[in-house]
């Protein structure tokens, strides 16, 4: 009983939540809104003197401010946290691409808990958590989608793609979008809360902006060319404040629609900034574990039952999302279930008597194999634990002898500009030994298997295979795809290649086989029959005379369409 008082401790889930019950009339409309390498620093009411979002702004002085947000370090894990209300950990989902943004198919979301509940469900933007069956939005509780696929518009497998007039997907169907895609995204939003008079809704806007490839409107960017700031700057500050434009309009047509006052409405964002510019007073950026890779903005109004003009500087974290919406939404289980998070509604109401201290864990790094304490954090009400700092990008990071570790004073030094590793050892062995059982949990949920994409389902008859972003990587190069195939039976097999006119094969290794097939004056495509069952396809295309070239870049190259042919 004693290590199942200690889990729940850790992970910040109490034995005596109490669900927040109201009645079918009182439950409220929610709309998350959710922004891409927008850092703590990139909002005015944070101190930024260069940047207007005056709306965003308004919306935090007005409502309620989280001073204390916690995310991970890039995107798709905390997508996924968010999604679940669990460790990115135990859902599949390793890092954002090359293998690592896949999540289970299996894992119990947000919307199919709030479709439970009632509720109607749509996401408009950026999903980043597989593009497959089962994995898409549409597989996974959303009734209306409208996403862009991969890690970022631009991205392959959708390329050539750009933020202008994007390709899109809407409802599993491709399109052409017209105009530009923050504004695509809220209008199609905005479309859709119209569409929802009478019935309770989730939104859940999770933006591409202001994340790379940086393009935005010239009007949008020459007040902050006139000031004088880099180009790079000027162009994210013109993204986000075209993010805070239609954040204004969204709140004007919840307005008109007399729906604000009961509508639970949010803003935050999923990393710190990606480039160097005005980051508030904190430390570090998008993939660092320091408090400016992993402290966000998060606002929150409901006018019907919060009062405003509140500051909150109790933890939290993305995986509380899930158990906060569960009460607001008057969720009801039989079983309470297996979150990590806890509901922040009690704080949201602002009552903080009862909140207890919670150690909270954060970690991200490439590779498809999380090591202990690599680019990883644990963060208290008062302490902050380090673990191999800055070491995102070093798969080859090496695990031997004691781990690097710095310890920071949170309350009295927020810049991390003190290491008190070793003058406070008992804080540093304290929270070490909280990291270590932790990851030994995470590696329990699923021993870091990243989710499968299933062929030959009726679902999804016709699928992508994305080299770059869902074949495994090891060693930096594809060894091909985790896929189960659902049906055996002839599948038509298109590569993606160069504009090489060679002669040469298609080769397909699966279940332990290798079948070939010839290609002729620069072909690409074969048939070949597939046996049903699981494990990892290999697909690629051999020129005559000539080895295999194995493709690792970003590019569409070396990307599969298979279809189900009988």
């Amino acid at each position: 009983m004693k290590r199942v008082l200690l889990v729940l401790l850790l992970t910040g889930f109490s034995l005596s939540t109490s669900w927040y019950r109201l009645g079918a009339a009182e439950r409220p409309n929610i709309i998350l809104v959710l922004a891409d390498d927008q850092g703590i620093g990139d909002v005015g009411v944070h101190g930024n003197m260069h940047l207007r979002t005056p709306n965003l702004d308004k919306f935090a002085q007005f409502g309620t401010r989280f001073t204390r947000f916690y995310v991970e370090p890039v995107c798709a894990p905390t997508r996924a946290a968010i999604m679940t209300g669990r460790y990115y950990y135990r859902t599949g989902v390793i890092h954002t691409s090359r293998g690592g943004a896949k999540m289970h198919g299996d894992e119990f979301t947000l919307a199919e808990m709030l479709k439970r509940g009632g509720y109607r469900t749509g996401i408009f933007g950026k999903w980043h958590l597989g593009d497959n069956y089962p994995m898409r939005p549409q597989d996974q509780g959303f009734d209306e989608t409208l996403v862009h696929r991969s890690g970022g518009i631009g991205q392959p497998p959708d390329k050539p793609n750009g933020y202008f007039n994007p390709i899109l997907w809407h409802n599993g169907r491709r399109i052409k979008a017209q105009g530009y895609c923050t504004d695509v995204f809220f209008d199609a939003a905005l479309d859709y809360i119209d569409r929802m008079k009478g019935e309770r809704f989730f939104v859940y806007l999770p933006l591409n902006a202001p994340h790379t490839p940086l393009e935005i409107g010239d009007r949008y960017l020459k007040n902050y060319r006139a000031m004088g700031l880099d180009e790079t700057t000027a162009r994210v500050y013109g993204m986000v404040e075209n993010i805070d434009d239609n954040f204004g309009h969204l709140l004007d047509r919840l307005d008109e629609l007399d729906l604000r006052r009961n509508t639970v409405l949010i803003f935050m964002t999923d990393n710190g900034a990606q480039q160097n510019r005005f980051n508030a007073g904190f430390r570090g950026r998008k993939s660092w574990t320091y408090e400016g890779g992993v402290r966000v903005p998060f606002f929150v109004q409901w006018p019907e039952q919060m009062r405003p003009g509140k500051t909150v500087d109790r933890v939290a974290a993305h995986i509380d999302l899930m158990p906060t919406f569960a009460e607001l939404a008057g969720i009801e289980f039989g079983q309470a279930p297996a979150f990590d998070g806890r509901s922040l509604v009690p704080l949201m109401m602002g009552s903080s008597s009862k909140w207890s201290d919670r150690m909270v864990f954060l970690q991200c790094h490439r590779g498809l194999t999380p090591k202990a304490f690599q680019n990883s954090a644990v963060v208290t009400q008062r302490y902050k634990l380090v673990g191999h700092p800055g070491t995102f990008g070093k798969e080859d990071l090496n695990q031997g002898g004691e781990p690097e570790l710095e310890l920071y004073d949170l309350e009295n030094d927020p810049g991390e500009a003190k290491d008190l590793a070793k003058s406070q050892p008992q804080v540093t062995s304290h929270l070490r030994a909280g990291y270590e059982q932790w990851f030994a949990n995470m590696r329990a949920a699923r021993n870091f298997r990243p989710g499968v994409i299933h062929l030959g389902n009726a679902r999804e008859p016709a699928a992508t295979l994305c080299r770059y972003q869902d074949s495994t990587f090891v060693d930096g190069k594809p060894t091909g795809w985790p896929v189960k195939i659902e049906k055996g039976g002839r599948y038509r097999i298109v590569v993606k290649r160069s504009d090489s006119d060679a002669s040469g094969r298609l080769f397909v290794k699966w279940l332990g086989k290798v079948q070939s097939r010839p290609l002729l004056f620069g072909g690409s495509s074969a048939t070949v029959r597939l046996d049903a069952g699981s494990g990892e396809v290999d697909i690629w295309l051999q020129e005559d005379g000539k080895p295999r070239f194995v493709i690792s870049d970003n590019s569409p190259l070396g990307d599969v369409a298979i279809q189900l042919l009988d």
